[in-house]
C-alpha cells in the first residue's frame, strides 16, 4: 500500500476522515462503468439531503407513474453495471439526478449538455464556522492568524464539491467579519477520492437509504471529513453546514459554532452546494419527454404530500440525511417547499453558485443559467396532474368525465 495513503470509511458522496492525509498523492487510473443504453429503462440518483425524491424512495410513487408508460424505473446503483462516477458526470443519457448543486454545474459546463428541469432550496443551511467548545476563541475576528481547514480531492473525473463549498462559504464568513482569506492560514488535506471503484461499495441496492443499513449514519465521520483534524488540533476551524451537521457536532459537547451564515438576513449567503438541482441530459429531454414528466409528476405528488405531512417524511428523511432526530428534520424542513420549482429567487442562487466555481477556476467554461433552466417540463407535468385530478373528481359526480380543462369548455 502507498505509505501516503492511509484508508478512510467513505460511502456514497462522501470523502471519510482526513485527519491523517496530510501529504499529496497520486490517483489512480479510474472509470465509470455504466450498463447498456435502454430507453425501456430510466435510472434516478440523489443525494442524502432534503428532496422529494429521497422520500419518493421509500413511497414509490414515480415508479408508479413509469409503470403506467412500460418503464422500468430503478436507482443507479441497483444494477452492478453502474458504479458511482455517472452521479457525478452524468454519463448516461437514461439517467436523472437530484442533488447538490455543484457537481451538475461542472457537468453543464465542462462535460455534456444537460437541462436543468427544477431546484429545491433550503434557504436557511448556508454553513457554520466551527471550532473547538473549550477553546477560547467567541468570534471571527480571534481566527486571525489562525489554521482553517479544507480538503481537496486529487480525483480528476469528478469535481470536488466538498471543497468547493468549504471554500466558497469560508471565504464569505471571513468577508461579513471585515478578513479574508490572508488573514488566516488555510491548511490543506489532500485525499485520493478513490472509493468509486472500491468492490465493497459496489454492491448492488434498490434504493439509495440502503446505503446507511450497516452504517449508524449520525455519528459517521464520512461526512464530517476535518472533524478529527479540529479534534487533534491540526487546525482551529472547520466549516460545517448550518442546522445539519453542525447539531451532531454540538451534541457531541466538543465543538461549537462561532458564525452561522443561516443567522444573516441575506438569502444569497446560502448556497452551500444548494439549491438541489434535477437534471437530466439533452438527449433524453428532447428525445424522449415523456420519461422526464413522468420523474416530474412523481416529484410533484411526492413534495405536495411531504410539505402537507411534514412529520411524515421527516421520519423518512431521517434515514438518510444527517439533522440531528425525526424531530430536529422536521423543524429543518419546515421552511423548505419540498414541490420543486424554477422560481427567479431559486435561479439567482444556481447562477450565484455557478459564478463562483467558475471565478475560482472549479468550472473551465461559463453559460446562461436561465437558458439551462427549462420550465416546460414542469408545467407540463403540473398540467398532468391537474387533468387527471379533474377527471378524477368530476367522474365521482357526473356519469361522464368532463371535458379537459384546456378546452375551455363548461363542466359536464
Amino acid at each position: 500500500m502507498n505509505e501516503n495513503k492511509i484508508d478512510v470509511p467513505v460511502c456514497g458522496c462522501a470523502i471519510g476522515d482526513l485527519s491523517k492525509l496530510t501529504e499529496t498523492m497520486n490517483t489512480t487510473e479510474k472509470k465509470s462503468d455504466t450498463v447498456p443504453l435502454d430507453w425501456n429503462e430510466v435510472y434516478y440518483t440523489n443525494c442524502p439531503l432534503v428532496s422529494a425524491s429521497n422520500v419518493d424512495q421509500e413511497l414509490g410513487w414515480t415508479r408508479e407513474e413509469y409503470k403506467k408508460i412500460g418503464v422500468k424505473y430503478a436507482f443507479l446503483r441497483s444494477e452492478r453495471g453502474n458504479n458511482w462516477y455517472p452521479h457525478y458526470i452524468h454519463n448516461m443519457d437514461n439517467l436523472i439526478r437530484f442533488g447538490g448543486l455543484f457537481p451538475p454545474v461542472h457537468v453543464k459546463a465542462d462535460l455534456r449538455d444537460t437541462v436543468l428541469l427544477g431546484v429545491t432550496h433550503a434557504p436557511k443551511e448556508g454553513g457554520c464556522m466551527m471550532v473547538r467548545s473549550r477553546d477560547d476563541i467567541y468570534s471571527m475576528s480571534e481566527l486571525k492568524g489562525k489554521k482553517i481547514g479544507l480538503s481537496k480531492s486529487l480525483n480528476t473525473i469528478k469535481n470536488d464539491w466538498w471543497r468547493i463549498q468549504e471554500h466558497m462559504q469560508i471565504e464569505l464568513m471571513l468577508r461579513i467579519n471585515g478578513m479574508t482569506m490572508d488573514d488566516v492560514e488555510i491548511v490543506e488535506f489532500p485525499y485520493p477520492d478513490d472509493w468509486y471503484d472500491k468492490e465493497e461499495m459496489l454492491a448492488p441496492m434498490d434504493n439509495a437509504s440502503e446505503l446507511w443499513l450497516k452504517r449508524d449514519h449520525k455519528r459517521d465521520l464520512a461526512f464530517r471529513p476535518l472533524e478529527t483534524a479540529l479534534l487533534e488540533g491540526k487546525v482551529d476551524a472547520i466549516y460545517s453546514q448550518s442546522h445539519v451537521f453542525q447539531k451532531l457536532q454540538e451534541a457531541t459537547g466538543k465543538m461549537k459554532a462561532i458564525e452561522d451564515l443561516s443567522k444573516h438576513p441575506d438569502w444569497t449567503l446560502q448556497v452551500a452546494n444548494i439549491p438541489a438541482t434535477i437534471t437530466c441530459t439533452r438527449v433524453m429531454a428532447e428525445e424522449h419527454p415523456e420519461l422526464v414528466i413522468a420523474f416530474l409528476k412523481g416529484m410533484i405528488k411526492v413534495g405536495r404530500w411531504s410539505n402537507e405531512h411534514q412529520h411524515a417524511a421527516a421520519a423518512i428523511l431521517d434515514k438518510q440525511t444527517f439533522y440531528l432526530d425525526v424531530d430536529d428534520t422536521c423543524e429543518g424542513i419546515k421552511k423548505i417547499d419540498m414541490v420543486p420549482n424554477l422560481s427567479p429567487q431559486n435561479l439567482a442562487s444556481v447562477e450565484i453558485g455557478k459564478d463562483f466555481m467558475f471565478k475560482n477556476g472549479y468550472i473551465k467554461n461559463d453559460f446562461d443559467v436561465q437558458e439551462w433552466a427549462e420550465p416546460k417540463f414542469l408545467e407540463q407535468a403540473a398540467r398532468e396532474l391537474l387533468e387527471e385530478e379533474w377527471a378524477k373528481r368530476t367522474t365521482a359526480k357526473l356519469p361522464d368525465v368532463a371535458a379537459p380543462l384546456s378546452d375551455g369548455g363548461m363542466l359536464g
